[in-house]
């Protein structure tokens, strides 16, 4: 029987600029009274640790006083933990009992549950410090964002003072799978994965876990069984903040009007969390909003250009808001659309933060996008995995706090960090 335990639904009040816009009142100020609650709860506890992690653990807390990110925020910033929502039925239930369109039909790539009576299988904590200590990062793929990603955790890993290698499968699964078997084979004290399907996921953890090695999922959500092979999971919530910008959408379109989807790469989290987050939300609170189509281009301008000019030539006045998954290229070739089309009228919306996203927020040519902060992505993975090896009893779900970024509060995000 699963057992549902920590996972987050971040608040959408956190660390707001100014300017920001207002969404989400019913749920806004409950969440932000429990996340102000569990900050000023974890300052006041002391944390302990074995004599023999001191010194290093000593040396983590300087780092995260000290590292910022590009945009001047704190780079290994703790993390909040809330609780799972209940869902009838598992999984395979779910899948078939709810429409696409029904928060439900998702819950199991949405929340991370786990058997806890798997723990007891997990590598045990040396509790000696992560000082001295190597790891193996294994990423999904090249991309401007990943370069960020990397050197982030390169500079959290070297203040720390863990080793880190880095290994690139350049998208492809099969590459990924190989790594893994490499990594293995060279004993590391810890994998780090950001798996490139959530699917695959679960043999993936499973292979590390049951050849002794620690393993960290980071980035991107595995499906839930996979939870059950992993230390702990670390990264965004990228479903509450696509919601997040859904009903931010909703209201700006007065609850009416056709939108279509540009997802990311297929069978990712993020794929899932981009697309049928904000399509489920606008379906729940703006019901006379239409989906008019989902297409997966890529994330090459021209090719997401060309889609959403077929769009605008099919569905003309009923194209009235588009949903990307990428505020950079993807958000390039949408904008280069509906500029060459004279349709200033179609909003849209991204996840992000890239310097080239913040700069259509700045022309009014992206309405608004998340703030997915790419170093503290990797500070907090780096600072979750360092608790770990100090002996910590570490949360198994680590999500960042969240921001939305609109022509109003750009300021509070630069210099941009990719």
């Amino acid at each position: 029987m699963m057992k549902k335990r920590l996972a987050v639904l971040l608040c959408g009040a956190m660390l707001l600029g100014t300017g920001s816009v207002a969404f989400a009142e019913e749920n806004t100020d409950a969440q932000a009274t429990e996340a102000e609650a569990s900050d000023e709860s974890a300052e006041e506890e002391a944390v302990e640790v074995p004599d023999a992690a001191k010194d290093s653990y000593d040396k983590l807390q300087e780092a995260e006083k000290t590292l910022k990110t590009t945009d001047d925020h704190l780079m290994m910033e703790a993390p909040l933990s809330f609780d799972v929502p209940e869902v009838d039925g598992d999984a395979a239930y779910c899948e078939d009992n709810y429409e696409e369109t029904d928060a439900n039909h998702w819950h199991y790539k949405e929340y991370l549950d786990w058997d806890e009576a798997n723990d007891a299988k997990f590598p045990e904590s040396p509790a000696d410090g992560q000082e001295g200590k190597k790891i193996i990062l294994i990423v999904h793929g090249a991309h401007a964002w990943t370069t960020c990603y990397t050197e982030a955790f390169q500079k959290a890993c070297d203040a720390v003072g863990m080793e880190v290698t880095v290994y690139d499968p350049n998208w492809d699964q099969g590459n990924q799978d190989s790594y893994i078997d490499q990594a293995i084979n060279e004993h590391p004290d810890a994998i780090a994965l950001i798996p490139l399907s959530a699917d695959h996921a679960t043999q993936q953890f499973k292979k590390i876990t049951d050849a002794g090695i620690p393993a960290f999922c980071v980035n991107t959500t595995p499906e839930a069984e996979a939870m059950n092979y992993i230390i702990s999971y670390t990264g965004p919530n990228d479903w509450y903040q696509m919601r997040t910008l859904a009903d931010m959408l909703g209201e700006k379109m007065e609850g009416k009007g056709g939108v279509a989807y540009i997802t990311h790469n297929v069978g990712g989290s993020p794929y899932y969390a981009r697309c049928y987050g904000p399509m489920t939300e606008l379906a729940e609170k703006y019901p006379d909003i239409e989906t008019l189509d989902i297409q997966s281009p890529g994330f090459e301008a021209s090719k997401v250009k060309q889609v959403v000019s077929d769009w605008i030539t099919k569905y003309g006045d009923k194209l009235n808001a588009i949903v990307l998954a990428d505020d950079s290229d993807q958000a390039i070739g949408a904008a280069e659309a509906c500029e060459a089309a004279g349709r200033d009228d179609i909003v849209i919306v991204a996840a992000g933060i890239s310097k080239q996203g913040l700069d259509l927020v700045k022309d009014g040519k992206l309405y608004g996008m998340s703030y997915q902060t790419c170093q503290g992505d990797a500070g907090l993975a780096v600072r979750t995995i360092s608790e770990w090896f100090c002996g910590i009893d570490v949360n198994r779900v680590n999500y960042l706090r969240t921001d939305v970024v609109t022509s109003e509060n750009t300021a509070d995000f630069e210099p941009c960090q990719w």
